[in-house]
C-alpha cells in the first residue's frame, strides 16, 4: 500500500482540454502588418541578430522554416509569429509540399495529398503496331515462340513434330530478313539467326536425317558473323561416329579441340575421350592408351581408368593392366562418407536435418556414383582376374588383397564369392563349395549370401537336406534375405508342405516386394493347393513388373484354361508367341486349345508351325497324321508317321500306320513289304499278320502267315488269361490282406504285380478285336479305330504336359541366385 496513490476528489482529470496557447492563434494574421510585411518582401530572409530586439515577447533566435533560416518579427498583437516557439525548444519543419501542404493553400480547402480532386489520369498511349519496328519485333516474338515448340515437342518425344516446327521457324525467320530488307532495315538479328539454325541441325540429327544435319552445321561453322562456333563441329563429329566414318570423326573432334581453349579443360577432357573412344573402334589401342594415360593425368576418372584397363588387356599387357587397376582404385569419388548421415541421439535439430538430407536428390546421386564405380572395379576385377596370373585363382587373389588395402575393402568379399562362381562355371564344383564354405565365420551379410549360393547349388543337385541347411543358416545370418527365405520355401516345396512355403514366399516378398522369384514361386504354389484365383492374382502383378516374361504369361494362359476360359487363355498364348514366335510348345498348347474349339484350320497352323520349329514333338506328329488321314490325305500322312517312326522304333503301331496309310492309298505291294519288314521285327504281332495274310497273294507264304496268325493268337489269350489271373489274385491278396492274412497278402502282391507288368506290355501293343475288314472309309483299319479314330481322346501336347507337370527344377525354381 506504500506505493499506492489515490487521487484527490477535487480534481477534475478532463479539465484543460480546450485551453489552449494564444501564440498559436492564426485566425486575425491577415491583419497582422508585420506577418504580411514579412510573408510579402525578404524582410524575413535577414541574417539573425546577435541581440534581442527590444518591445518583443522574444529573443533574437532563428526559426527553422521552409524559407531559410530567420529572425524573430515583433508582432502587432504583441506575440510571437506562427510557428515560433519557446526559448531552447526546438522548431518543427513546416510546409512539406509532398504531404499536401503548399504556400497556395487557403483557409476552407480541402486536404487532397493524392490529387484525387484533379479527376481520373489520362489513358496510356496506344502502341502504333503499323510502324516497320514493331511489326519486326511481333515477327522476332513469333519466331522464338516457335523455336521453343519445337523444343518442348522433342522433349515430349514427339520428334516429327519438332522437326515441323523448327522448319516452320526457320522460314519465319527468313520472312522477317526479307522484309528488313525491303524497308532498308540492315540490322540483322544474329541471335534469332544462329537459334534457328541450331535448332533445325538438331531437330535433324533428333530425326537420324544426318547428311541434312550436317549441311546445317556446315552452314554455322562457315558463317564468319558467329564467334565460338568450335564446339558444334564435336556434333559433326558425333554424326560422323554413327556413320562409322571413323577417319573424318576424328579429325573434326580434333578440330575442336583446338578451337576451345584450355579455360575449358573439362570439354576438352570429354572430346579427348571421345578421341580414345574412335581409336579403339578403329583397332589402335596404342592411340587410345596414350590418350588415356594423358587424361589420367590431368583428370583421372573412374570411366576412363576403366577403358585403360580394357585397352591394356586388349595388347595382354599384365604388368600395366596391374598398375592400371591400382590406379583405378585408388580414385577418389569425391563424396561423404554415409556416417554423416547416421543420427545421432542428442541434438534433436541436427537429426532433423539429416533426416530431411538422407534422401535427396545429392545424397542419390552420391549413390548412384558410387554403385556405379563399384560396377566398374568389380568387371576390371573379374576380367583382369585369368590374365594377370597363370590361374585365375591367383589372379583373384591378387584382386582381392588389392581391395583390402584401399577404399573399396567391402568388394573384397564379393570378389571372392566371384571366385566361386567362376569355378562353377568351370565344372569345378568342390572348389566352388569349398570357396563359399569359407564364408561361414565371416560377417553376417557376407555369410548369409555364400549360404544362399550354396543352398541354391544344392538345390540344382536335388540334394534338398543340405540345400534347406544352408537356407536355415542364411536365414539366420540376415531374416530380412528375399533369396534365403525364396531357398527355403523351396526346400519346403519339395516336400510338398505348399502351405509351409506359401508362407516363406510370402515373407520374402514382405522384406523386398520387387523379388519376382518369390512372386512367382508363390504363384505356382497357390496352383498346387487348388487356388487358382490367388495364384492368378500373383501372375498378373508379376506380368505388370516383368513385361515381356514368356513364362508368365504362359502360367496366365494354363490358369485361364484351368478357370475354364479358352478365349482368354487363347488370348494369353497369343502373347507369348509375339514374345517368342519360334517357342513350339505355345503353338502347339494354341493348336489343341482351337482344336478343343472346333477350329480344325486354326489348329492345323499351329500345330504346323510348332512341327516346323519341333519337328519332334511326337504329340504334334501324331496329331498332323491323324489330320491329313481325317482328310484322306494319306500320302502327306505318311511323312509324319515315318519320322513318329524313327522318333519311337521300337513302337510298332507307328510302323502299321505307315502300312495302313500306303494300303489306303493303292500301293498295295508297298504296304505287303512294309508288313513283312514289322512282321520281321515284330513276329508276335497279331495284327501285322491279318493284313499279311490279307494282302499276300502266294498261296504258299499266305499259308504259312495263317499258321503264324493262329500260333500268335493263341499266344495273346494265354497273356490275356494271365492277366487277368493276375488281376484276380491282387484283388483276392488285398482282401486276404485286410483280414490279417500276411501270407496271402504278399502271394496277392507277387501277383499282382505280375499281372501288372503283363498289362503294361499289353498296352504297349495295339490290340483290336474289330473285323478286318474296315466298315467306314473315314477309319484306317481295324488294328487303330482308337488312335486315329474320331472318337479318340486327342494327346497332350508337350506344352500341357510342361504346365502340369511344372518342372521344378527349370522353371518352379526360377531363384537365380548365383551372380554373373
Amino acid at each position: 500500500m506504500d506505493n499506492v496513490y489515490l487521487a484527490v476528489e477535487e480534481d477534475d482529470l478532463y479539465s484543460g482540454y480546450n485551453d489552449y496557447n494564444p501564440t498559436f492563434d492564426f485566425e486575425d494574421l491577415e491583419n497582422d502588418v508585420g506577418f504580411q510585411q514579412t510573408v510579402r518582401t525578404s524582410h524575413g530572409r535577414r541574417p539573425p541578430l546577435t541581440a534581442k530586439i527590444p518591445g518583443t515577447a522574444i529573443g533574437a533566435r532563428p526559426l527553422a522554416t521552409s524559407f531559410g533560416s530567420r529572425i524573430p518579427l515583433a508582432s502587432s498583437l504583441g506575440r510571437p509569429m506562427t510557428g515560433a516557439v519557446q526559448e531552447g525548444a526546438a522548431r518543427p519543419m513546416t510546409a512539406v509540399r509532398a504531404a499536401g501542404y503548399t504556400s497556395s493553400l487557403t483557409r476552407g480547402s480541402t486536404f487532397d495529398p493524392l490529387g484525387q480532386s484533379k479527376g481520373p489520369a489520362p489513358p496510356l498511349e496506344l502502341k502504333n503496331e503499323d510502324t516497320p519496328e514493331e511489326k519486326f519485333k511481333i515477327m522476332e516474338k513469333q519466331v522464338n515462340d516457335l523455336i521453343k515448340e519445337s523444343c518442348k515437342a522433342h522433349s515430349m518425344g514427339s520428334l516429327q513434330q519438332a522437326l515441323d516446327v523448327a522448319k516452320e521457324a526457320g522460314r519465319k525467320e527468313r520472312a522477317l530478313v526479307r522484309q528488313k530488307e525491303q524497308s532498308g532495315n540492315t540490322d540483322l538479328n544474329l541471335d534469332l539467326y544462329y537459334a534457328v539454325l541450331l535448332n533445325l541441325a538438331n531437330q535433324y540429327v533428333n530425326n537420324e536425317m544426318y547428311p541434312e544435319a550436317l549441311n546445317m552445321f556446315q552452314v554455322i561453322v562457315k558463317n564468319k558473323m558467329f564467334s565460338n562456333t568450335g564446339h558444334l563441329k564435336v556434333n559433326m563429329a558425333n554424326i560422323y561416329f554413327k556413320h562409322k566414318n571413323y577417319p573424318k570423326a576424328i579429325k573434326f573432334y580434333r578440330m575442336a579441340l583446338d578451337q576451345i581453349s584450355n579455360a575449358h579443360k573439362e570439354m576438352r577432357i570429354k572430346i579427348m575421350q571421345n578421341i580414345c573412344v574412335v581409336f579403339i573402334r578403329m583397332g589402335q589401342y596404342t592411340d587410345a592408351i596414350t590418350s588415356y594415360e594423358h587424361i589420367m593425368s590431368e583428370s583421372p576418372n573412374i570411366k576412363t581408368g576403366f577403358n585403360l584397363i580394357l585397352c591394356y588387356y586388349a595388347i595382354g599387357d599384365k604388368e600395366r593392366m596391374k598398375k592400371a587397376f591400382q590406379k583405378l582404385i585408388a580414385i577418389p569419388l569425391g563424396i561423404d562418407e554415409e556416417d554423416k548421415y547416421i543420427p545421432s541421439n542428442d541434438d534433436t535439430s541436427s537429426n532433423m536435418v539429416i533426416e530431411a538430407i538422407k534422401n535427396d536428390k545429392l545424397h542419390q546421386m552420391e549413390r548412384d556414383l558410387k554403385v556405379k564405380a563399384e560396377r566398374y572395379i568389380m568387371t576390371a576385377a573379374k576380367l583382369i582376374a585369368p590374365a594377370i596370373e597363370t590361374s585365375f585363382a591367383s589372379g583373384f587373389d591378387w584382386c582381392v588383397d588389392m581391395m583390402k588395402s584401399s577404399q573399396y575393402v567391402e568388394l573384397a568379399n564379393d570378389l571372392e564369392i566371384n571366385k566361386a562362381i567362376t569355378y562353377l562355371r568351370q565344372k569345378d564344383f568342390n572348389q566352388a563349395v569349398e570357396t563359399l564354405k569359407t564364408f561361414e565365420k565371416k560377417d553376417s551379410r557376407v555369410k548369409s549370401a555364400a549360404a544362399t549360393n550354396l543352398s541354391f547349388f544344392y538345390l540344382l543337385e536335388k540334394d534338398y537336406d543340405q540345400a534347406e541347411r544352408y537356407a536355415d543358416l542364411a536365414m539366420n545370418a540376415d531374416r530380412y534375405n528375399p533369396a534365403a527365405l525364396t531357398n527355403k520355401g523351396n526346400t519346403v516345396f519339395v516336400k510338398q508342405d505348399y502351405e509351409k512355403a506359401a508362407e516363406f514366399f510370402k515373407e520374402a516378398l514382405r522384406n523386398d516386394s520387387s523379388c519376382t522369384e518369390a512372386l512367382y514361386n508363390l504363384g505356382l504354389t497357390y496352383k498346387k493347393l487348388n487356388r487358382l484365383n490367388e495364384a492368378l492374382d500373383c501372375f498378373l502383378k508379376l506380368h505388370a513388373i516383368l513385361r515381356d516374361s514368356g513364362q508368365v504369361m504362359f502360367q496366365l494362359a494354363n490358369l485361364y484354361e484351368l478357370l475354364e476360359d479358352p478365349q482368354q487363355a487363347i488370348e494369353w498364348l497369343m502373347q507369348v508367341i509375339s514374345v517368342t514366335p519360334t517357342d513350339p510348345h505355345p503353338l502347339a498348347k494354341l493348336g489343341e486349345l482351337h482344336d478343343a474349339e472346333g477350329d480344325k484350320s486354326q489348329a492345323f497352323h499351329y500345330y504346323y508351325d510348332s512341327f516346323r520349329y519341333f519337328p519332334s514333338n511326337i504329340d504334334v506328329i501324331e496329331w498332323l497324321g491323324a489330320y491329313y488321314v481325317e482328310a484322306q490325305f494319306c500320302e502327306k500322312a505318311i511323312m509324319y508317321f515315318e519320322r513318329a517312326t524313327l522318333i519311337q522304333p521300337t513302337q510298332v503301331k507307328w510302323q502299321l500306320m505307315v502300312a495302313s496309310c500306303h494300303r489306303r492309298s493303292g500301293n498295295f505291294q508297298t504296304a505287303l513289304e512294309t508288313y513283312k519288314e514289322i512282321h520281321r521285327k515284330f513276329p508276335e504281332n497279331v495284327e501285322c499278320l491279318r493284313f499279311l495274310v490279307r494282302l499276300c497273294a502266294d498261296p504258299g507264304l499266305k499259308e504259312e502267315y495263317v499258321t503264324k496268325l493262329k500260333k500268335a493268337e493263341k499266344m495273346k489269350e494265354i497273356r490275356e488269361q494271365r492277366v487277368k489271373s493276375g488281376r484276380e489274385g491282387s484283388a483276392s491278396g488285398r482282401r486276404e490282406g485286410r483280414e490279417g492274412s500276411a501270407g496271402s497278402a504278399d502271394s496277392g502282391h507277387s501277383s499282382s504285380t505280375k499281372g501288372e507288368r503283363l498289362s503294361a506290355r499289353m498296352r504297349s501293343l495295339p490290340g483290336s478285336n474289330e473285323p478286318y475288314e474296315a466298315s467306314s472309309p473315314k477309319e484306317l483299319d481295324a488294328s487303330y479305330v482308337d488312335p486315329l479314330g474320331p472318337q479318340m481322346e486327342r494327346p497332350k501336347t508337350a506344352a500341357k504336359k510342361r504346365l502340369e507337370d511344372d518342372d521344378f527344377a527349370d522353371e518352379e525354381l526360377g531363384d537365380d541366385l548365383l551372380p554373373e
